[in-house]
């Protein structure tokens, strides 16, 4: 009973190891998103964790809720783009621990 019960501790220590280092990729995972048309660049990681945000001249002088309404669309696209990164490494890490998952 012991034995198994130490083989179960052995592979939840494997996977919270592993979980970790999936982390540490997706902190260095960085995904470009484009928007507007390309006057609004959005580097993301897979962390969800905005790097950085550039908006084009052209944008910067026009009408601001056409400018915010086309941040939120580009942001939450990066957001979706930076899930889906996220979700697919994190259950790669589950299902090599956890068969059938």
């Amino acid at each position: 009973m012991l034995g198994k019960f130490g083989d179960m501790i052995g592979k939840l220590q494997e996977m919270q190891q592993k979980a970790e280092e999936t982390k540490a990729k997706l902190d260095t995972t960085l995904i470009t998103v484009e928007g507007a048309g390309g006057d609004i660049n959005i580097i993301i990681t897979g962390n969800r964790e905005i790097k950085s945000l550039t908006i084009a001249p052209a944008l910067q002088h026009g009408d601001k809720e056409e400018l915010e309404e086309q941040l939120t669309v580009t942001l939450n696209k990066a957001l979706a783009k930076a899930n889906e990164v996220n979700e697919t490494e994190m259950k790669q890490v589950a299902s090599g621990m956890l068969p059938g998952m």
